[in-house]
């Protein structure tokens, strides 16, 4: 078995695309995965599979998401294992929890367009790229951040974000 740690982009973000936790649970748990907890509403699960291919996970969660619920749904999975590189691997420091983002990509990342960025157009913002995850640093708070969406535009894939505090938290719970 390997224990997956799932996470949803935009479910109830204002009140759409409404999934609330205890049917997540009852959903993953209906997939045939095992030991599925939740962590607040936005759309974050560890669960464990019995497979090693986190693609596939991700995958089938988004197709029954759509079936049940009726919206489609991008998800991102990482193993617990590479959610423990995530936060071993951080090269920035980390002055505010809430102020700080970690962006998940189910595509890699492109390292040079993203390291040539004019980072000066961003003056109280940082940034450290290191393949399929991103870490951002927002000195006036996340809701005023502009990185987090320039750095969506170079990768191929589905990209979610999630604060240094749900990130660890995430880790701990994966590592139960």
């Amino acid at each position: 078995m390997t224990r997956y740690v799932v996470l949803l982009r935009g479910i109830n973000v204002g009140g759409h695309r409404r999934l609330p936790m205890a049917d997540l649970r009852e959903l993953l748990g209906g997939l045939g995965y095992t030991n599925a907890a939740t962590y607040v509403q936005s759309g974050n699960a560890v669960l464990d599979a019995d497979t090693d291919d986190g693609g596939a996970v991700a995958a089938a969660v988004s197709a029954a998401i759509r079936e049940r619920f009726g919206f489609d749904v991008p998800t991102v999975v990482r193993s617990a294992e590479r959610m423990r590189a995530v936060v071993a691997d951080n090269p920035l420091e980390v002055s505010d929890p809430a102020r700080f983002l970690v962006l998940f990509g189910t595509a890699p990342f492109d390292t040079g367009a993203l390291g040539a960025l004019d980072l000066s157009a961003y003056p109280r913002e940082r940034l450290a790229v290191t393949g399929t995850e991103v870490y951002t640093c927002h000195e006036d708070g996340i809701r005023f951040a502009k990185l987090p969406e320039v750095v969506g535009r170079y990768t191929d894939g589905t990209v979610t974000a999630r604060n240094w505090r749900t990130v660890l938290r995430m880790l701990e719970m994966a590592e139960r």
